[in-house]
């Protein structure tokens, strides 16, 4: 059992990414696995503090060591794939993709621009769903990334793999995409959902692992959850906007967050734990992750967890029954809770 799964639960956008990234480093993975298309982009730091935002490498990409991998579960757009490979360095040593992902063809991305998704759902029309649709009506195996001149040198069997690192008891951490919020299967924000399930147990299976080779489920969260821009469905909760974050969190300048695939303004809405609860009886996590705790509370950063954001943590541990282990301080900022807040939630 040395898998870790890292899934999101709420609307994606938690900070997985980090999360991922920085389990990756403490317990030395051998691999980090990553599935999902490329209509979500994940945030990792470089070793020089460098931001970078990818949508199909996992963050381990931006680190020297761990072998990344691309499940069976992925849906790729070569070209934006082939940016993110020289953009980060990434040697083929370095990266496997599985012989049975499945391609984002030109004609996804536009035939989902020229629909109405955009609007009546807001989606990010990456082409990943038009895919997604194409692999369900299976026309045609010159789709799988086998099939691909310009990815050959990095497709192999991704489950032999990663089996074999299991086998010498190596770590393996499998980086979720979006959130549970957005589940095609468990979301009750249907259809204003994303193409595929979410949960830890899709994961595992789009990454050909078994549910008894998991040590550890992480959900990750974050204190305002977000949605993508437009007509992308509701929240459960209160919807607000930045600036009311920007004043709460006394900001001394204004807040705002943009989408990492389509550069337009979140939507932002209050903590809504009756969805998080939803999350944990479908993930049932062993390790809470709770990020963006510096917008509560502007002085919650770079490891300084102040009496407010420490506050708002455990009000948020009793409204999930469950205790928040993880805290982000800061885009690169992951400290654990001490034991007498996680004991007191």
């Amino acid at each position: 059992m040395s898998v870790t799964v890292v899934v999101g639960g709420q609307f994606g956008s938690e900070g997985k990414g980090k999360v991922a990234q920085q389990l990756a480093r403490e317990r030395r993975a051998a691999a980090v696995v990553r599935v999902g298309g490329s209509n979500s982009g994940h945030t990792g730091i470089t070793p020089s503090g460098e931001t970078k935002v990818l949508r199909h490498l996992p963050t381990a990409a931006l680190d020297p060591h761990a072998m990344c991998v691309l499940a069976a579960g992925s849906y790729l757009d070569p070209e934006l794939l082939q940016e993110e490979i020289e953009s980060t360095g990434l040697t083929r040593d370095r990266l496997l993709i599985d012989e049975n992902a499945f391609l984002i063809r030109p004609g996804d991305r536009d035939a989902e621009s020229a629909g109405d998704l955009g609007e009546r759902i807001g989606s990010t029309c990456s082409g990943t769903g038009a895919a997604v649709t194409r692999r369900v009506a299976r026309l045609s195996a010159s789709d799988l990334a086998s099939s691909s001149r310009d990815l050959q040198p990095y497709v192999g069997n991704t489950r032999a793999f990663l089996r074999a690192c299991l086998d010498r008891d190596r770590q393996v951490i499998i980086e979720g995409t979006q959130g549970f919020g957005l589940s095609l299967l468990h979301s009750q924000h249907f259809p204003n959902v994303t193409s595929r399930d979410t949960t830890a147990a899709a994961v595992l299976a789009e990454t050909g692992l078994s549910p008894l080779d998991v040590q550890d489920v992480v959900l990750v969260l974050r204190a305002f959850p977000i949605r993508v821009a437009g007509n992308s469905g509701g929240f459960g909760s209160e919807e607000i906007d930045w600036a009311t974050v920007t004043r709460e969190g006394g900001h001394p300048d204004k807040l705002v967050e943009y989408t990492s695939v389509t550069q337009r303004v979140r939507r932002v809405a209050r903590f809504d734990p009756d969805l998080v609860r939803h999350a944990i009886a479908v993930n049932r996590p062993s390790t809470i992750a709770l990020n963006h705790l510096d917008h509560v509370d502007a002085a919650a950063r770079d490891g300084v967890l102040t009496d407010r954001a420490r506050s708002f943590v455990a009000e948020v541990a009793a409204q999930i029954g469950q205790p928040v282990n993880l805290v982000g301080l800061g885009p690169s900022s992951l400290v654990p809770v001490d034991d007498g807040l996680a004991l007191a939630a």
